[in-house]
This record gives C-alpha cells, structure tokens and sequence, in this order.
C-alpha cells in the first residue's frame, strides 16, 4: 500500500491552509503553519504568480493531501465519480468521505486521519461484523461501523471513548456506549468539511 513518509507538515505549508494531518497538535501553537506561514524550500517566500492550472492543481494536490490518497487511487475515485448520476466533484468527495479511514476519524475514533488508516490497517474496526482492514474500503448507506470487542479494551480506545471528541457529521448515527456508528446516508455537499474546490478538480482532469 503506497503512503506518504516525509513531513506532513510540510503539505499544509505548501498548501497555505491546515489540512489537520497531526490531529490536536494542527490545532496548538506547535502547529507549523502557525509558525512559518510560506511554502517549504529555498523559494517558499517568493511571491509567483498562479496560472489557471496552478489553481487547479492546488486544488486537486489539497483534497488528496486531506484525505491522505495517492494519485493513482485520486483519479480512480474521479473516474467512479464521473460514471455515477449526480454532479461530478460532489461524487468524489462524497467517494473519498465514505472510505472506511475517514468514517473512523470522523467518528472521533483516531486523532488523524493517518491514525485511523494506521487502526484500520491493524484491524481494529469491523463493518457489518466482518473485520475489514483496508483503509481505503468503501462503506454505503445502511453499514454499521464498529471497534472490535477486544480493541474497546486497549488503553488507546478507552482513552480516544472516554474524550470529548469532535462533533460528529449528522449522516453518522454514533452509538457511543456501544462503540458503533450507522451510516444513515452518504453525505451532501454542504455536509463535507472538506476546504477544496471540487469544480476545479474536474477542471483539472476534464483537460
């Protein structure tokens, strides 16, 4: 499974926004961005001119950094995307929010989504009662989503339960007692967080 291994602080550097990529640590004073707010590199200061596919390229780089994916998955979720009835970049981002990694960070079960891949990868998470543990897995409306009986136990989820948390998306119906969520739909647009513009993503591709 292709991931990314160098500092991810770097990417929201390059980006000019947060992508949250270190959990609590994007939202302290620890926080890279906070501290140097330019591009990495010897050039990161320099002020260029963005062309139009600049742009559209930021855009496209800036969802997959969000959702920790690799170009070759990227443009497959595009093309599914394009094939389904429906706006193209809503597709998408409706695709990517329904990976089984994303659906655990944002049930407050993991501090990243780097973390919640991690989990998943290990087995920890269960759909339907069957242990998946492929981050980039596909859940759809109607799967429930929960820890295994024997992971609730381990320090790490006792901790991760026992927390605050994030507010957690209105199409996932969180259990929390019982450490399950249902997926009561996939998401509309104005349900996903994600700070990209998806019509430029299409742009991008559609070249």
């Amino acid at each position: 499974m292709a991931r990314y291994t160098g500092a991810v602080c770097k990417l929201c550097r390059r980006e000019g926004k947060k992508l949250f990529l270190k959990g609590a640590r994007c939202y302290t004073g620890k926080c890279a961005l906070e501290r140097r707010q330019y591009a990495p590199g010897q050039h990161g200061q320099s002020r260029k001119k963005t062309s139009e596919y600049g742009v559209q390229l930021r855009a496209k780089q800036q969802a997959k950094r969000y959702y920790g994916i690799q170009e070759g998955q990227f443009h497959k979720y595009f093309l599914m995307a394009e094939r389904r009835q429906g706006v193209t970049g809503e597709n998408l981002l409706r695709i990517c929010e329904s990976r089984l990694d994303n659906i655990v960070y944002l049930l407050g079960w993991a501090n990243s989504r780097a973390e919640a891949r991690q989990l998943v990868t290990h087995g920890h998470f269960t759909v339907n009662g069957k242990k998946v543990d492929i981050p980039s897995y596909l859940t759809k409306a109607g799967d429930e989503v929960a820890i295994k009986a024997k992971s609730k136990e381990s320090d790490k989820f006792k901790a991760l339960l026992e927390s605050d948390g994030r507010p957690v998306p209105q199409w996932l119906d969180l259990n929390a007692e019982a450490a399950t969520a249902k997926i009561v739909a996939l998401p509309d647009r104005e349900q996903i967080a994600t700070p990209v513009e998806e019509h430029l993503i299409v742009e991008f591709y559609s070249k």
